[in-house]
């Protein structure tokens, strides 16, 4: 699913993705919220409380809390980068909003690539299953093409990107 969206926020680029979750408020709060099941969805687990003036390391970067207001809103800064959860109640479940306010627009497609395959191992988590980052990244070349024809950025820096990974493995 590529829903993302390429906003611009304060004169920056910015990627917008919402979730509708069968989940509530309060249970999508703690999966994006608190270490043990940030780490099993997303890149790495945030060594957070979190509250807001908090200072984390993660990547030798630092990042920090900027607003808490649990469980609706947690955003936070990380190596110049900002981003956020907004979290709303719905019939359903649970609506998730994942902001990220980048600088370098040409790094669209790869970043809203790697952001859908982190928030695609999140619905299997609320469920009680797994999805491994892994099996989350094997569709990352398809959704990368789809983003960067959607989003009209060139995909030479997520097919470079891919490249390294691959020399890497």
């Amino acid at each position: 699913m590529t829903d993302g969206t390429l906003e611009t926020i304060d004169g920056r680029p910015a990627l917008r993705f919402e979730r509708r979750l069968a989940h509530s408020v309060e249970r999508v709060w703690r999966a994006v919220s608190e270490p043990a099941e940030l780490e099993r969805c997303f890149p790495a687990a945030a060594d957070w409380t979190p509250a807001t003036g908090e200072t984390f390391e993660a990547y030798g970067a630092t990042g920090e809390v900027t607003e808490v207001d649990a469980p609706r809103r947690l955003a936070w800064t990380f190596a110049g980068e900002r981003y956020s959860f907004d979290l709303a109640a719905q019939e359903e479940g649970c609506l998730l909003v994942f902001t990220h306010v980048f600088d370098d627009r040409a790094l669209a497609a790869q970043t809203a690539a790697g952001w859908e395959t982190y928030l695609s191992r999140l619905e299997p988590h609320l469920a009680g299953g797994y999805l491994s980052e892994e099996e989350a990244h094997a569709p990352w070349e398809e959704v990368h093409e789809r983003y960067a024809e959607r989003l009209a950025v060139d995909p030479a820096p997520g097919r470079r990107f891919l490249a390294a990974q691959r020399a890497g493995e």
